[in-house]
């Protein structure tokens, strides 16, 4: 199987955010490259909101192209075996945090977001990554900073499609 066959069986089964799912389809049905960074009409990508129940937290990004606080994320990778593996890839190399595991359950939500060409669209497929007890984050080359937020701060630092996820998030917790 490969990667543009597991984002469709993915996207295929996911059934909330039915307007998001059925553009993804479309894309992919008419980009074959469009789970790749030179699909320029865009892409698929894979992110992970980093969360640490148990502190009721979550750990945000400062992205450093666009200087705004965000989940770690990015774009799927020739070794990437499912659009989960990228996202948990992304999570772990953005905040540098070995043993992140997936909330079970697939997918939290899909978001469609505009971007600076010459790409114009990252098509998201937005999972929650939990943080292993004790978990210490570092800031990697693709990020200004790292930061925990408790979950009520979140809001005050991040647009509304991380706040969408960390509610999504939190719902499935």
């Amino acid at each position: 199987m490969t990667l543009h066959d597991d984002a469709v069986l993915v996207l295929k089964g996911y059934e909330d955010q039915a307007d998001f799912r059925q553009a993804y389809l479309d894309h992919l049905a008419a980009h074959p490259d469009g789970m790749w960074k030179a699909c320029e009409a865009g892409h698929i990508t894979a992110s992970a909101l980093v969360v640490d129940p148990e502190r009721g937290r979550a750990l945000l990004t400062l992205h450093k192209k666009l200087g705004m606080w965000l989940q770690m994320g990015g774009h799927c990778e020739p070794e990437d075996t499912s659009l989960a593996a990228a996202a948990l890839r992304e999570a772990t190399e953005e905040s540098g945090i070995p043993g992140l595991t997936l909330l079970p359950g697939g997918p939290v939500r899909l978001d469609r977001h505009p971007i600076p060409p010459p790409c114009h669209c990252h098509f998201d497929v937005q999972y929650a990554a939990l943080a292993p007890s004790g978990a210490v984050e570092t800031v990697s080359d693709e990020s200004l900073d790292v930061r925990w937020f408790a979950y009520d701060e979140v809001a005050a630092v991040a647009d509304d499609s991380v706040v969408r996820l960390l509610e999504a998030t939190r719902s499935r917790l």
